[in-house]
């Protein structure tokens, strides 16, 4: 008698629960439909707030400073960084360029040379009259400068900017040393790479938009009712993009990469919300006939409660970014999530105020649906899972492979067009010099002439090392400190330090050339333990040790986000386990193709795929679960059940996917610089891959997980009546 009586009570306690709760979220919901009716009545106030916000916003992204060295988002403890900052600090420059010149008289060099160093922010310029006047054979030359400056008929010299290799002045600074020289000049290096990059960038981000705008209005012509929707939702999501990069300068500056991305993902991303706002408002326009404000604040309340959950795991895989000790990861990362947040914000506040305000020529421009129904297509699914989950298993192990045996390129060159004036320099460098690479050595004052002789010799027998030059090697070692010239020493010593130069042969990101940085290293500190090696491909190779770490951390960190996200909201254990193992299937698949077309990949993509993908497409997942949740508590069978949420979502996953791989596509196909197309080809791709898994692997994994979804998870079960509960 005392049992059925503790049962009552706990079921009475329960019963006030769920009453408590359902009171606070009709609560919530009226404050919301407020919200709502507020916006609608105030339509056109919100339209002038909006375009008011736009001045700011332009003010804001014209002051953002873009950073198109990818390098110096290398954390500022790395020893390779700290060189750089010594450079400046001590020696008054950041970077150089190595000018290869060909068929010139010497005396031509020499005032070609004078001329360079006339250019604003050129500290000074390294040759052969640095050390002796020009009407002094070069055979006086000491052997190893000989060979460093001269091979035939070609010459280099080495300019010394007094800024860092990505610095407006440093730029600007190659800009005019190219004006000034001749066809016969190539000026190599790293600042030539990035200023290349810049004009690239500077040309191609306003045609990505365009693209990525166009292909979406297709998509949006094709899959919406009306000729004038489309437009009103790339005009909402074109502010929030405008809204995002103003508001960027809280940021100081940010990545061309991350600037050249934020409108085609913004895009991507958020135009689900757009659809399902005007999918609710009609909706609601059946239930409150004739009062459209009011059916508007219930589409604002259903679209605010709908997208709220769709856009956490969004945003969670772009901060998964921000865990990244590259932080270019948090450059992307903050940008990106900032613009989910101010597309949702957009969503629910200017697109209702203008979808009422052309809700006239919205109506008069409705015509049939030109998608097919896809009905027949879902039974055809559903009913045979079994094809797709063979398919699943037959793929799954190769694309396991291909995912984690996929390389990764690091050399930034290699991601821009060869016909670039950087890299026919940098090629004309490795052909007339055979030279790759410049490390310097800031070497800790300290040493005597013997030991620094002794230290060049064992770093000139090191694999691909061409030659090694300091102070001394410019009068010859025999020579006292005395005989070198005050202006050569004033340039390559500071109160602390002592610069040399070392020629490699490897070229930068490759296995010969980390080995043969870790030997120089070695070495060097056997000699200095303050002492250190830095330059392009001494920060590459970290760059290499940086982002490799930086890969499976952002990877756990985004799983493990959405896993919970999932978890907390469909209360289940089972569920996140499905739902992140069939993207991350669709995600090892996507990776895998470059690897079976023997391509590699820039290492950027990698790292950014796997959290923008997850984030981005498990809503597919999510939104088809949610439908079978229902069915499930609604008393449904298994098959009906999922019949049913296949049907009613694929229309919608289908439009979602197509959307993505619209605004990024193009922009993969246009664009010159790898860097960005490689990301984008990666996510159109992903796009495609992740919706067409969402639809045949996930009904079939449902299918086979059924009972043990039922039993992990809370609202798979008929709830039970009044009258059940007290029987």
């Amino acid at each position: 008698e005392i049992m059925p009586s503790l049962v009552g009570s706990e079921m009475c306690i329960r019963d006030r629960n769920d009453q408590t709760v359902s009171i606070i979220k009709k609560e919530e919901e009226k404050k919301m439909i407020k919200v709502g009716k507020w916006i609608a009545k105030h339509k056109i106030l919100i339209i002038i707030i909006g375009i008011a916000l736009l001045i700011p916003s332009y003010l804001g992204m014209a002051a953002t400073r873009i950073n198109y060295d990818v390098l110096s988002y290398l954390p500022d403890t790395l020893e390779t960084v700290e060189g750089q900052d010594i450079m400046v600090d001590q020696f008054g420059m950041g970077a150089f360029s190595m000018i290869v010149v060909e068929d010139m008289e010497l005396k031509d060099v020499a005032a070609l040379k004078e001329k360079i160093e006339a250019v604003d922010h050129v500290k000074k310029v390294l040759w052969y009259d640095s050390v002796l006047d020009v009407s002094v054979p070069v055979e006086m030359l000491p052997k190893d400068l000989r060979e460093a400056f001269f091979n035939g008929d070609a010459t280099m010299m080495i300019a010394l900017f007094d800024n860092t290799t990505s610095s407006e002045t440093s730029m600007e600074a190659v800009t005019q040393i190219r004006k000034i020289t001749s066809k016969n000049c190539f000026v190599s290096g790293m600042t030539g790479i990035v200023t290349d990059i810049k004009q690239i960038a500077l040309k191609e981000m306003p045609i990505y938009v365009v693209i990525a705008s166009c292909l979406s209005l297709i998509v949006l012509l094709l899959a919406m009712d009306s000729l004038v929707v489309p437009v009103l939702f790339l005009l909402c999501i074109g502010v929030a993009v405008l809204y995002n990069l103003g508001s960027n300068i809280f940021l100081g500056q940010i990545s061309y990469i991350t600037k050249a991305l934020t409108a085609v993902l913004q895009l991507g991303v958020t135009m689900d919300y757009s659809i399902f706002l005007l999918n609710s408002y009609e909706e609601n326009k059946k239930r409150f006939e004739g009062d459209k404000e009011r059916a508007m604040a219930h589409a604002i309340n259903a679209t605010f409660k709908s997208v709220i959950g769709s856009s956490i795991t969004t945003v969670a895989g772009f901060i998964a970014l921000c865990f990244m000790t590259f932080s270019l990861g948090r450059d992307m990362g903050i940008v990106m999530a900032k613009g989910v947040v101010i597309g949702v914000l957009c969503c629910v506040t200017l697109l209702p105020a203008l979808v009422l305000t052309f809700d006239g020529a919205i109506e008069k421009t409705t015509h049939k649906p030109l998608l097919p129904s896809f009905d027949k297509a879902s039974a055809f699914i559903t009913k045979h899972y079994k094809v797709w989950l063979i398919i699943f298993l037959v793929m799954l192990f190769p694309a396991i492979h291909g995912n984690n045996n996929l390389k990764n390129y690091y050399n930034i060159d290699k991601s821009l067009p060869s016909t670039l004036d950087s890299n026919v320099a940098n090629a004309k460098l490795q052909e007339t010099f055979n030279m790759n690479n410049v490390h310097m050595v800031l070497l800790k004052k300290g040493l005597t002439s013997k030991e620094k002789t002794e230290m060049l010799d064992q770093i000139k027998d090191v694999d691909g090392v061409k030659w090694a030059l300091g102070m001394d090697s410019f009068v010859g070692a025999a020579f006292p400190d005395t005989m070198i010239p005050s202006n050569l020493k004033k340039m390559l010593e500071s109160d602390e330090y002592e610069m040399e130069f070392i020629c490699s042969k490897y070229k930068t990101a490759t296995d010969e050339v980390n080995n043969q940085i870790d030997e120089i290293q070695k070495i060097v500190k056997g000699y200095s333990p303050e002492s250190m090696v830095i330059g392009e491909a001494p920060l590459t190779k970290d760059l290499q040790d940086v982002t490799d770490v930086d890969l499976k951390t952002v990877n756990t960190i985004s799983i493990l986000a959405i896993f919970i996200i999932i978890m907390v909201v469909f209360k289940s254990i089972s569920l996140p386990f499905i739902l992140v193992a069939v993207i991350e299937f669709a995600i090892f698949v996507n990776m895998s193709v470059p690897y079976y077309q023997g391509k590699e990949v820039v290492f950027v993509a990698s790292i950014v795929i796997g959290c923008i993908q997850l984030g981005a497409t498990v809503d597919y997942a999510i939104l088809m679960t949610s439908r079978y949740q229902k069915e499930r508590g609604l008393g449904k069978s298994k098959k009906e059940s999922i019949a049913i949420a296949h049907k009613t979502s694929m229309k919608s996953i289908v439009i979602s996917g197509c959307s993505f791989f619209a605004a990024t596509f193009g922009v993969g196909l246009y664009t010159q610089v790898d860097m960005i197309g490689s990301i984008t080809n990666l996510l159109s791709r992903g796009a495609v891959i992740s919706t067409l898994v969402v639809l045949f692997i996930l009904p079939a994994m449902f299918m086979i997980f059924d009972s043990l979804i039922c039993h992990t998870s809370i609202g798979f079960a008929k709830k039970k009546s009044a009258k059940e509960k007290k029987q």
